[in-house]
């Protein structure tokens, strides 16, 4: 488990400022459909720095996103990537600097899902557009079946570690899952007895309880939580090895800790990456300060070693 040396009673020295403006949370019911509005305007005024990005559409339905890298010998390795947005919102081109990078760094090929959105579309259809999403990416010519790692943030996180569990009850095995403060357990905000515990919930930022359980309410429908939950699985032995990053100042910090230990405990390794004084999402508020690099440099080089020896 690796920390920063920053007092996890304290916001992160480099984000605090962004502290300041960040509201707690962004999303209620009445607020969906302006917040929808918005990252829908953002996503498209945000373009790929060199706009080399293919839209496809695939035979399920489901939409993709594709970063190639140029001269690189086939077939190589590739990610999925999952966008976030509490299960109800966002978009896949909202990632493309993000997917962008990782193509650039890593010399992958990388493939971002613009899967359903919930309530409209709840639990299974998102998780159906990721699986169908990676069978396809798994079966293109220029790709290795045997390195497609599989990564998302927040609920894309959350889709991930989903996704990691039907591949592996369907007999289908990714290289590798990349979680990033990943949204695993709809009990943290039931009740106060199952909140989380640690830090100063008052230095929460863009995820509350309230935005927490009106996302899980909007994406599980009707389905069964024991199902449709990755954290309330029994069983999550078998599953590609992970990694795990979340800030102290998170509401996900205990139930992605908890999800590390178990998957530890069912012999599946996995790397977790703590950040004192990090809120939900500070890594897309502020991507060029030094504690998001940071995070982000994580994710490259444990995808990079996992993807070099998988197969």
């Amino acid at each position: 488990m690796d920390t920063e040396s920053v007092p996890n009673t304290d916001v992160h020295p480099d984000l605090r400022r962004a502290a300041r403006l960040a509201p707690h949370g962004l999303l209620r019911p009445r607020t969906l459909p302006i917040v929808r509005t918005l990252t829908g305007l953002r996503s498209r005024l945000s373009k790929p720095p060199t706009g080399d990005v293919e839209v496809i559409t695939l035979a399920s339905g489901a939409g993709v996103r594709l970063f190639r890298p140029a001269g690189v010998p086939e077939p190589m390795p590739a990610l999925l990537w999952i966008h976030g947005g509490g299960y109800v919102m966002g978009t896949a081109q909202q990632d493309d600097r993000l997917c962008h990078l990782f193509r650039t760094r890593l010399g992958i090929t990388v493939a971002s899902v613009d899967h359903r959105l919930a309530p409209e579309q709840p639990d299974p259809a998102p998780l159906e557009d990721c699986y169908s999403a990676l069978k396809w990416l798994a079966a293109l010519p220029a790709v290795d079946p045997g390195r497609v790692a599989i990564g998302g943030a927040s609920a894309g996180g959350g889709l991930a570690a989903a996704l990691a569990l039907l591949a592996r009850d369907r007999g289908v095995t990714p290289a590798f899952q990349l979680l990033v403060y990943p949204m695993l357990d709809d009990r943290t905000s039931l009740a106060p007895e199952t909140a989380g515990k640690s830090g100063n919930r008052a230095n929460y930022r863009l995820w509350d309880d309230r935005s927490n359980r009106f996302g899980w309410k909007a994406y599980l429908g009707a389905a069964d939580p024991r199902v449709a939950v990755p954290a309330r699985r029994d069983d999550l032995s078998g599953l590609p090895p992970a990694w795990i990053g979340v800030g102290t100042h998170d509401l996900f910090h205990d139930e992605d800790l908890a999800y590390a230990k178990r998957l530890i405990q069912a012999g599946v390794p996995c790397h977790v990456e703590v950040v004192p004084g990090a809120f939900h999402g500070f890594d897309q508020i502020v991507p060029k300060a030094a504690v998001s690099r940071r995070f982000f440099d994580s994710q490259c080089e444990v995808l990079r070693t996992a993807l070099a020896t998988a197969g």
